[in-house]
């Protein structure tokens, strides 16, 4: 388990679970969970360790300090420590587990086994005690410390009201240390996560030493190899008042504390439950005289957050009223020693300083965000905060984020998808049902050299609809085509599909009449360049047939020429007989140089 960031923090946040839900905002009754950076955290000088946002984190995200080990080591020491089981553990546990009980905590090695009752009798008459003393005032029972924190760190006006006796679980560890051997340690058991931060109070003195929940009891006792089932049958170490075991449910301590006067009945409130305990408190501050018996846990110590029941809510009231009621035996009366202190202090504020934040900064954020007008304030609680106000004033505390509204992050969204599609240099038209056209941007109304006044009419006044009508036959699912519109010398790309579930149809239309253009111009010139290479092929050959004609003339021309040189240059002299060669020879003519043999 991961270690808390703060000492002495109780309850804080295992962020690889969490899921930015805002569940743990939500439930927080004192909104003490910060979120930075899409990242929940408790806040220690705010969190009153209630534990209710341990109970309803769906991921688990939320957790509280295990103090096993430290327990552990207590009993490793070899001097004496005692057990203070919370009697809300008969609500958790089967009637034969309950009888089993002590002897596995033995087999851990507790050495004295106790039930906190003991100390909820001697509390609940100390507080009636102290109501009587002052009938005319109003009066709120201190038993519970995540009341007592909520009181002093939120309704400080009602401080004054708070019963200044300490609760069962401290009184008892101040019973049990007056009685039981010198250096004994007590360990208190419960289903309480405030528990924990109330026994390290300075105003208890060290009394209680540890705190465990029932969810880290049966953790250890599973790791211990401690079974219930093989674990003999005994009772406790001390016998409580029946009562007494009454107190960690609802009505539980005035019954502890034998309230039975008509004069005092009407006087008698017991609240479970943040809304009815915040109630209480106003009507206490107010100066109504009433003596509250306040729970912070709907119904009690019995839906405490670390109980670790799986059972019913009136499943577990009713095995808490069977075990009150039923008869018990094993147990022993201590010797009353001496006697114990059971007053305790209280402090203002407890170090929690409001925030400084103005109602002109408030108002600016709201206006920054969306909301300058109340009507544009849903208040919807999707951010986990009652009231958009509200979630301005811990954005600017620091606690809150401004992307946390829901509607407003889905507006943005909205808004964007409208700007893109606003903006596209597609044209982009939605039709009904009907083929009606409903929408259409910018582009789609320049391509069409159309306006606002073709709303509502059918696609066929801007174009032929028998593509449109494919949709809606169902003979295709998409169209796909390039389209030539003539009327408005436009060539397009259309791709059409429909939105079954909307009964729309959509159709995008990519312009592409500039491209469309430049391969015709492209194929003009390849056309036009391949006719003037074929009439240059036939000039050429036209050409070369010519020069071949005119090269075979003047061949035979000069071979005419060269016949008659050669005529004129081969001569039989006069006087020698024809037809015999070697009588025949050269003569010497002007301009011809011939060779004879000298």
């Amino acid at each position: 388990m991961s270690v808390p960031l703060v000492a002495g923090q109780v309850i804080y946040t295992n962020k690889a679970r969490c899921r930015d839900c805002y569940r743990c905002v939500r439930v927080c009754p004192v909104k003490a969970v910060r979120l930075s950076g899409d990242q929940a955290s408790v806040a220690p000088e705010r969190c009153i360790a209630c534990g209710t946002c341990v109970r309803e984190c769906p991921q688990g995200a939320k957790t509280f300090r295990d103090d096993t080990e430290k327990a552990a080591r207590l009993l490793a020491s070899g001097k004496p420590v005692a057990a203070s089981i919370a009697p809300s553990f008969a609500a958790l546990y089967r009637d034969w587990e309950r009888r089993r009980l002590p002897s596995a905590l033995r087999r851990l090695g507790f050495s004295f086994i106790g039930e906190t009752a003991v100390g909820a009798a001697a509390v609940a008459q100390a507080s009636r005690e102290h109501a009587e003393r002052n009938p005319e005032a109003g009066h709120l029972a201190s038993a519970c410390p995540a009341v007592v924190a909520y009181v002093e760190r939120y309704r400080p006006e009602a401080l004054d009201r708070l019963v200044p006796v300490c609760s069962p679980m401290v009184a008892h560890a101040r019973l049990l240390k007056a009685r039981l051997p010198e250096g004994t340690s007590v360990v208190f058991v419960g289903p309480c996560t405030a528990k924990k931060a109330e026994a390290e109070r300075p105003e208890n003195g060290g009394a209680v030493d540890c705190v465990l929940t029932f969810a880290e009891l049966a953790a250890w006792l599973t790791r211990a190899g401690v079974d219930l089932a093989s674990c003999e049958e005994s009772g406790f170490d001390e016998e409580p008042p029946a009562d007494a075991r009454l107190y960690p449910m609802l009505g539980g301590s005035l019954k502890a504390a034998s309230w039975d006067s008509d004069s005092l009945a009407s006087r008698m409130v017991s609240c479970s439950g943040f809304d009815e305990l915040e109630e209480a408190v106003r009507a206490l501050a107010d100066g109504a005289a009433l003596f509250v018996e306040p729970l912070f846990c709907t119904q009690g110590c019995i839906n405490g957050p670390a109980l670790g029941a799986m059972k019913p809510l009136l499943e577990r009231r009713a095995e808490a009223l069977a075990y009150a009621n039923s008869p018990h035996g094993g147990g022993r009366t201590l010797e009353p020693g001496p006697a114990v202190p059971l007053s305790t202090g209280f402090r203002r504020g407890a170090g929690l300083r409001a925030a400084d934040v103005t109602e002109e900064a408030i108002e600016r954020f709201l206006a920054e965000t969306g909301k300058p007008k109340p009507e544009d304030r849903l208040n919807c609680g999707a951010c986990g905060y009652a009231s958009c106000r509200e979630k301005a004033v811990a954005v600017l505390s620091g606690m809150a984020e401004a992307s946390m509204c829901i509607p407003r992050m889905k507006r943005l969204a909205e808004q964007r998808t409208d700007r893109i599609i606003e903006t596209s240099p597609n044209g982009i038209v939605i039709l009904d049902e009907r083929l009606c056209i409903i929408s259409m941007n910018p582009s789609f109304r320049k391509f069409f050299a159309c306006g606002e006044a073709v709303m509502g009419r059918h696609i066929s006044y801007l174009m032929d609809p028998h593509r449109f009508e494919r949709l809606v036959s169902g003979d295709a699912d998409l169209v796909d085509c390039t389209v030539r519109h003539d009327r408005y010398n436009l060539v397009c790309r259309e791709i059409l599909y429909a939105l079954p579930d909307e009964h729309q149809f959509i159709g995008i239309y990519v312009n592409i009449t500039q491209t469309e253009q430049s391969r015709e111009r492209l194929d003009a010139l390849r056309a036009k360049t391949a006719q003037r290479a074929r009439d240059l092929m036939e000039h050429q050959i036209a050409m070369a047939q010519q020069m071949a004609k005119s090269l075979g003339e003047s061949t035979a021309q000069e071979e005419a020429l060269v016949e008659s040189l050669l005529d004129l240059v081969t001569e039989t002299e006069p006087g020698e007989a024809e037809g015999d060669p070697s009588k025949t020879r050269t003569r010497r003519k002007a301009g011809w140089d011939t060779s004879t043999s000298r």
